[in-house]
């Protein structure tokens, strides 16, 4: 059950990257519009955020909860 969960999660995150080729967005950070970078897509093909931006979401998250 938790594998068939975390296929779901990826097939959703790589149907939104193909969706974001399409329209010209994929490689650009959703928070900042910056570029992403390619070694964090090279090793995250379904990042949509830039590592800076992650972090920053993390610390965040860590604060204040989910």
């Amino acid at each position: 059950l938790r594998t068939r969960d975390r296929e779901r999660k990826l097939l959703k995150k790589v149907e939104k990257s193909l969706r974001m080729i399409d329209d010209g967005s994929y490689g650009y950070c959703e928070e900042t519009g910056e570029p992403i970078g390619i070694p964090r897509l090279l090793a995250r093909p379904t990042a949509t955020l830039s590592l800076e931006a992650q972090e920053r979401r993390e610390r965040v998250q860590k604060l204040y909860g989910d």
